[in-house]
């Protein structure tokens, strides 16, 4: 067999089934610059950046052009870095500038790339806009005047999370990306997923920031705040701060957090063993009275408002089990509310549109929200930053008590699959660590967008599916309602790959995503409790505070608007 291969900057490099010229220079250890390429979405091929050259002179678009044998390219001429410098200084020339306080600051493609080719003068005329940005949702934040129409936000949007709610606009010198008719963003259909953020290359689209709130209710003498963190952020903040991707540091998180000034550190896994219990005994009493399924998970509320939107229908098939966010802050406001101070509950997650779930009606009793404020992994990076905290040398601490004890199967309830492998581990009947370990070898794990998985119960097969991404759950609610496929048990998160890849926390994909993965299956290995039913804490709060409270703390009703 023949072995094809490109000759790139005078260097043979292998071709062996990459779908462009841009993968096969990557490969050679070259990064072309690019702004609208991804290989999660579709080839749009707008921003030229990635332009190379043959050896007759002829530019070819990089991740538009397939590979071919014998193709000779040159990745940096003198013409090649005079297009990109001249593309840059154009982009800039329709750009607002406000770059130092900007929230994407340092952390922006342009900004990188203006620095990366030594731009420090535009020769254009200043064409930018300044409207005011669209702050109507509680999940992120729009500025057209950030914009470089890199179609990256639309794609996503359409492509993955099958929501469209964003689209290019008019045309020529006033193209956009805009909801329909310019309405603002939370008038549409969005799910406040965040996606189009977490895509975003500028900072056109941002998670909403509000550091500043918490920080206020941190200095704060009256107020008490209670912090939980979620399961994916602590495999999603070390890289930021120079240790490897997927490292999991809770307790590095735990001790900034006090440094801080908070005064209770909690984990939301305690939140997914509840989770886990309720939602299994909701489960095997559904399958008894043959009602209501497939039964889908209700812990991600981008999938809760995308079901709501688009398939009333199915609502009344959501569990009726809160998040765990939203149980265990319940529990929380349940367990301080004899204190005199008043208490803050706040959230760190990996998701923005816990931000939307946390302003739900359904979740505030008498004008008191279960959740005071969420902030996200990268809203947490910020604050550390803010207080001058070193993260890779200060020493971790432990969590507070009394909900100090976790569980692996609460852990793993931030990659997809985790919840479905959580239930798994409770309701099987061989509990032997055997049986458990056997768990992970009947479908659950992986990041595939869609799995599948079968179990007898009882002398039942009960088929499960396990779905990241909305395009994925779409395709497969629709294969549901056409006969074509059949389950009792579904998950669903919004996000692909699960929480770990939440809008609200560093944007990665590919091997960010296996590392990640890997790193909360390390913690759960590590875990000596693998079971949501072995947690005393979880124990010690059915015999004690959830005793003839715990439809009121741990259950909500979305078909039932009241």
């Amino acid at each position: 067999m023949n072995t094809e291969f490109m000759i790139i900057d005078n260097m043979p490099v292998e071709i062996s089934g990459e779908k462009n010229i841009l993968s096969v220079i990557r490969k050679a250890g070259i990064e072309l610059p690019t702004f609208c390429y991804y290989s999660e979405l579709s080839v749009y091929g707008a921003c030229r950046m990635c332009v190379v050259e043959d050896k007759a002179g002829s530019i070819y678009s990089a991740c538009s052009t397939p590979p071919k044998g014998g193709m000779e390219i040159r990745t940096n001429t003198p013409r090649l870095r005079r297009y990109r410098k001249t593309i840059l200084e154009l982009l800039l020339s329709n750009h607002c500038r406000d770059c130092t306080t900007c929230e994407k600051n340092r952390n922006c493609k342009l900004q990188e790339l203006a620095q990366h080719f030594g731009i420090r003068q535009v020769r254009f005329n200043d064409t930018s806009i300044d409207p005011e940005p669209d702050t109507s949702s509680p999940c992120i934040v729009r500025n057209k005047s950030k914009c470089i129409l890199c179609g990256d936000c639309v794609r996503m949007c359409d492509e993955v999370q099958n929501v469209g709610a964003i689209d290019f606009a008019f045309r020529g010198s006033k193209m956009c990306v805009s909801p329909a008719f310019d309405e603002p963003i939370a008038s549409t259909k969005c799910v406040g997923c965040g996606q189009c953020a977490a895509v975003c290359p500028t900072g056109a689209i941002t998670v909403k920031n509000d550091t500043a709130k918490l920080w206020q209710a941190i200095s704060d003498e009256d107020t008490e705040v209670v912090v939980q963190i979620a399961p994916a952020v602590r495999v999603g903040i070390g890289k930021e701060f120079g240790l490897s991707e997927g490292v999991s540091v809770m307790g590095k998180i735990v001790a900034a957090l006090k440094r801080m000034g908070v005064d209770k550190v909690f984990d939301t896994t305690t939140g997914a063993d509840l989770t886990v219990l309720e939602e299994a005994n909701e489960f095997l009493t559904r399958v008894q009275k043959g009602e209501r399924l497939p039964l889908f998970t209700s812990c991600c509320p981008a999938w809760v408002r995308y079901a709501e939107l688009n398939y009333p229908e199915l609502v009344p098939n959501i569990s009726t089990c809160r998040s765990p966010m939203q149980m265990f802050a319940a529990v929380l406001k349940e367990y301080y509310s004899q204190q005199r101070k008043k208490v803050a509950v706040v959230a760190v997650m990996p998701c923005t549109a816990k931000k939307f779930e946390a302003v739900r009606d359904e979740f505030i009793d008498e004008g008191v929200p279960a959740v005071d404020y969420v902030i996200t992994t990268q809203e947490l990076i910020k604050m550390i930053h803010e207080a001058g905290i070193i993260f890779p040398e200060i020493e971790p601490e432990a969590l507070d008590m009394p909900f100090g004890a976790t569980t692996g199967a609460g852990v793993i309830f931030g990659v997809t699959g985790g919840v479905t492998e959580a239930v798994l581990r409770h309701v099987s009947d061989d509990k032997s660590i055997y049986a458990m370990r056997a768990i992970a070898f009947t479908g659950v794990r992986g990041l595939n967008g869609v799995k599948e998985s079968v179990l007898t119960l009882d002398g039942r097969e009960i088929h499960i599916a396990m779905v990241s991404g909305l395009k994925n759950a779409d395709n497969l609610v629709k294969m549901l309602q056409s006969g074509v496929k059949q389950y009792d048990f579904i998950e669903v998160m919004a996000c692909s790959g699960g929480c770990i890849c939440g809008a609200g926390q560093p944007f990665t994909n590919g091997e960010g995503k296996k590392c990640r993965s890997a790193g909360l299956y390390e913690a759960d290995r590590m875990s000596s409790m693998k079971r949501s039913e072995e947690n005393p804490a979880v124990l010690s709060l059915y015999n004690g505070l959830l005793q003839g409270k715990t439809h009121e703390l741990l259950h909500v009703d979305y078909a039932d608007k009241g």
